[in-house]
């Protein structure tokens, strides 16, 4: 069985609804997974922005330590308890929209599940997706994308 990531908000290729939008919403997607690998004993949860104009792109969202039992997150949340939020870019924890600067064309916002190989990450919400990223790197068994875009048009 494949890896998926599904949602009742967002479609693949597609434009990120405006409750998704920093200035509009600022909610965090429904996303829903499944066909997770043998060994999985956790979840995260990332949105990035790869052509924020930073030279290193742009954190959304960090979500560590999602019970291997949870398969769904609601729109806007609650996440399961004992998951860990971590800094985004934005300089707080939790879900921070889509906020690209207008005129600079349209930005690629990759929602991801990772299936987890520990039941918990080492990761606080103080960290930063730098940090749940190198942890992931070390524990991820597979992951599940959907990208949606966003743009502010010039003027």
């Amino acid at each position: 069985m494949t890896f998926t990531l599904t949602s009742h908000d967002l479609v693949d290729g597609g434009v990120l609804p405006d409750a998704q939008v920093q200035a509009l919403g600022n909610t965090s997607p429904h996303l829903a997974w499944s066909g997770a690998p043998e060994g999985t004993k956790s979840f995260a949860l990332t949105c990035y922005d790869p052509d924020a104009p930073t030279g290193s792109g742009f954190w959304h969202w960090t979500v560590a330590n999602i019970p291997a039992g949870v398969a769904e997150i609601p729109a806007g949340g609650p996440l399961p308890q004992g998951t860990v939020e971590g800094r985004t870019d934005f300089g707080a924890p939790g879900f921070g929209g889509a906020a690209p600067p207008a005129g600079h064309g349209p930005h690629r916002y990759v929602f991801t599940v990772f299936a987890v190989d520990v039941d918990r990450l080492d990761v606080t919400p103080q960290d930063s997706g730098a940090v749940f990223g190198f942890n992931l790197h070390f524990h991820t068994l597979a992951r599940a994308s959907i990208t949606a875009t966003y743009e502010v048009p010039a003027g």
